[in-house]
Formats: C-alpha cells, structure tokens, sequence
C-alpha cells in the first residue's frame, strides 16, 4: 500500500464518521466508498472496515437487511426536533425546491439560448454571406433587364395558337393510342404468347417504353 493510501485509510473512520453525522441518512458500504472515494481517495476495503470499527465502537448505528448492511449516525446524539420545527423544515425544503426548479428552468433557457447563439452565423460570415446574396441579386437584376430589353417577346395571339396546335396533336395522339390499344387486344385474344413478346415479334414500341407520358388535357 502506497503512502498516501495508508494515510487515506488512517483517517477513513473521521472522514466516514463526520460524513454520517452531517448527511444523517442511511448509507450501505458501498454509497459511502462512491460518494468519497473521488475527493478523499478512500479504498473499498478501507471504508468497509472503518465502518465496521465505527459500528463496534458504538459511533455509529450498523442494520443488516438480507445480505446487505445499512449505517447510519447515533440519532441519539441529535437534540430533538419537535412539530414546529418540523413545520419549519418542511417549508424550507419546499421553497428550497421551488428555487431549484426555478433555477433548472432558468439553465435550459439559457442552455437553448447558447445553443442558438453557437449554431448562428459570426459576423464575418454574415457579412460574406451578405456580399453573396448582393451579387446573386445583381445577376438576377441583370438577367430581368435582359428579358425585359428583349424583342423577341411571344405575343398573346402567338400563344394562343401554340396553345390550340398542341390540343389538336394531343388529341389526334389520344386517338391514335386508343385505336392501336383496341386492335392490339383483338389481336392477343387469339394469339398464343404474351403480349409482350408480340410487341417484340411486331416491332411495336409504347410511351412507356420511351418514358413517355400523354399530357393531360
């Protein structure tokens, strides 16, 4: 055992005993042991024994439930509390809650607002982010002018017509397809393979197979 180890164990029944009596709640062994072992750097065998030796020495109260034993400070060397002061203790733990809770809402706000502040841009990339949008402007400023300038605009009546030739070949395709459709199904009533290879036999190609779809009407 190294030194500071054996001066850590040598004042483990002090650091245990003033820890009982100033949580005056039941601990087993091993909470005692995790709740001092990082700041003390007391070991579990040296917790375990000056919490025997404190029991025996009659400083501190030992209950064994099952397999498990509980310690605890002699409540015996308290001064009685009496219904008042009860009360009293009741509201401080009351109001003493509320403040925590207060205080945890107050630390996710400011946690939600930090996390706000780190995910926004900084003011260098603001200001680059700024010139970007500038000269995309500029370039779509640009552009309008260009189609504004432009003479060679399409004029109602020219639309008109475009619009009417386009109605009049989608519905001749329209026809078309419903006509080669109908034929297509008298055929494969009698015809003895699928309808896909007679497509292939016949040579006939479909929209689909062109990723070809009819415009709606």
């Amino acid at each position: 055992m190294s030194k500071s180890r054996a001066e850590a164990a040598a004042g483990a029944p002090g650091i245990i005993l003033r820890y009982l009596q100033e949580q005056n709640r039941p601990y087993s062994a091993q909470d005692v042991f995790g709740n001092l072992q990082k700041e003390h750097g007391l070991g579990k065998a040296a917790v375990v024994k000056a919490l025997d030796q404190l029991a025996q020495q009659g400083k501190i109260k030992e209950k064994t439930y099952g397999k498990q034993k509980i310690y605890f400070a002699d409540q015996d060397q308290f001064d009685a509390v009496n219904d008042a002061d009860l009360h009293s203790l009741d509201a401080k733990i009351v109001a003493l809650t509320a403040k925590v809770q207060n205080l945890q809402q107050s630390c996710r706000h400011m946690e939600a607002e930090l996390k706000e502040l780190t995910s926004a841009l900084t003011t260098p990339e603001m200001q680059k982010e700024i010139q970007e949008l500038k000269k995309e402007c500029a370039h779509y400023t640009e552009r309008l002018g260009n189609i504004k300038a432009a003479t060679n605009h399409v004029t109602p009546e020219e639309k008109e017509k475009v619009y009417k030739e386009r109605q009049k070949y989608c519905k001749e395709w329209r026809k078309r397809k419903r006509m080669t459709t109908e034929l297509c199904d008298a055929i494969l009533e009698g015809y003895p393979k699928s309808k896909k290879q007679f497509f292939e036999e016949v040579g006939i190609e479909t929209d689909e197979d062109h990723n070809v779809r009819l415009p709606d009407p």
